[in-house]
């Protein structure tokens, strides 16, 4: 038998301004620096612990979780929660902390927007994935350029389930993430018969969409956004013979904006009416929080549709891996430059999200950091509405509070001086607009970090409030 879990004389106060799971985490550190929680020691469950705290569990999961993901806990399965072996001048650093809310320049924080937060449990997942790509003989031939059929048949199932997107294997290619799926799907459009290929986009919006579409040769033309997206009304006034709009319906990018079905069927009427094709960007829609997703708009004309989703907003941006759906006719020419050209996707990427996909992990992983962003977009939420019209609550990875555009400045300069990086919507608009905001991105910081971002924006808006 293991030896049983170690008591943990931790001191909670409710007037403290930390949080709560802040509060848990600060003094279990704190219980390994001074030695009285030794490296392989074993704590309670986190049902123990709230027990003995008096606090709820999901408090308890979360210092743990927290704890864990900064490398101070290693969560074995089926056995509990350990100390791990720290260098003792590593803890030291760690738990001398600045006074909570005063970030030094020098230790900044950066609140950019759509850079996730891997839960521990997801880099587990991603081990044991990879333990199962070295049981598999390594790759002979060249790869299928449209990707392994398991992997395509794990991602259709995936998007039935999850996005209500149904579609075969073969309507599916794997990328490495949106932007290379962009890029094929131009690609591709590119044969078309058009006197001039012109790439509609959203103005704020995804400015790497952008300098690829310009680098691609196309012309690019902005379309306006609103609070539900893309203006569809300016849409009609673009060019003729704009083959492609490239949209996010689901979280618009940066504004947050949720399109509505009635928008979405009007995008698509364009669509057939001008013969052009949607490039649909879905870059964060595993993350909503009590709200049902809407249809893809793919799903509403998947005849002039291409769909792209990645795994950059859930594993992460350096793994490499998307995916996109695509008309017969489309996939036929991606494939054929693939072929050509040797783009053949990675085989051990695609085994190991393959091998994530068939056990679960996936989900699982993605509903451990569903948990911790609903979370962080209450507390957003919150703190910052006194303070003017907010866009993107309830889903994705970041939230938009408006602003003049000089003031939304002012504000990102007050918070640079203190340590905190705040990107506004100037950064993502290309054509000039009378709106602006700040973007607050939430994703990757640790709680600490969050927390003390947010008190130094919170003060920042509330200085030049009364000023």
């Amino acid at each position: 038998m293991g030896m049983p879990p170690n008591s943990l004389s931790v001191a909670v106060d409710r007037s403290d301004r930390r949080t709560l799971p802040v509060q848990v985490a600060d003094g279990i550190r704190a219980a390994i620096d001074r030695g009285a929680l030794v490296p392989g020691a074993r704590l309670p469950s986190t049902r123990a612990l709230s027990d003995e705290l008096g606090l709820a569990r999901a408090v308890a999961e979360k210092a743990y979780e927290q704890l864990i993901a900064e490398g101070w806990l290693d969560a074995r399965r089926g056995s509990g929660t350990y100390v791990r072996d720290i260098p003792h001048a590593v803890r030291s650093r760690r738990t001398s902390r600045r006074t909570p809310h005063t970030p030094l320049p020098s230790e900044r924080i950066s609140l950019r927007p759509g850079i996730p937060w891997t839960p521990p449990r997801a880099s587990e997942a991603w081990r044991r994935a990879w333990r199962d790509v070295g049981t598999a003989p390594p790759p002979g031939a060249y790869p299928d350029p449209a990707g392994s059929l398991e992997l395509r048949r794990r991602i259709a199932d995936l998007l039935g389930r999850t996005r209500g997107l149904h579609t075969d294997p073969d309507s599916i290619v794997v990328t490495t993430g949106s932007i290379h799926g962009l890029d094929l799907a131009l690609g591709a459009l590119s044969t078309t018969d058009c006197v001039e290929h012109v790439l509609a986009l959203e103005n704020p919006g995804y400015r790497a969409a952008a300098a690829l579409a310009a680098h691609r040769g196309w012309a690019v033309h902005d379309v306006p956004v609103d609070r539900e997206g893309l203006v569809i009304e300016r849409l009609r006034s673009a060019p003729r013979g704009t083959p492609a709009v490239y949209v996010t319906p689901s979280h618009q990018y940066p504004t947050g904006g949720l399109m509505p079905i009635g928008r979405r069927r009007a995008l698509a009427d364009w669509a057939r009416q001008t013969g052009s094709t949607i490039i649909e960007d879905d870059y964060d829609s595993e993350f909503r929080y009590g709200i049902a997703p809407l249809p893809t708009v793919t799903e509403l004309v998947p005849d002039r549709a291409v769909y792209l989703g990645t795994v950059s907003k859930t594993l992460g941006a350096g793994v490499r891996l998307g995916w996109m759906v695509a008309p017969p006719t489309l996939v036929d020419r991606i494939t054929e430059t693939r072929r050509a050209i040797g783009d053949h996707p990675s085989v051990p990427i695609q085994h190991a999200m393959t091998a994530l996909l068939r056990d679960g992990e996936w989900d699982r992983s993605v509903r451990a950091a569903r948990r911790i962003y609903r979370a962080r977009d209450r507390v957003v939420a919150a703190a910052l509405s006194r303070f003017g019209e907010l866009r993107g609550v309830g889903a994705g990875l970041h939230t938009v509070l408006v602003l003049d555009p000089a003031v939304a400045r002012e504000i990102a300069a007050v918070c640079a001086d203190n340590g905190v990086d705040l990107p506004t919507l100037a950064h993502s608009t290309r054509s000039p607009t009378s709106d602006g905001g700040i973007v607050v991105g939430y994703g990757a910081l640790a709680e600490d970090q969050f927390e003390r971002a947010l008190q130094v924006l919170v003060d920042a808006l509330h200085d030049r409030s009364v000023s």
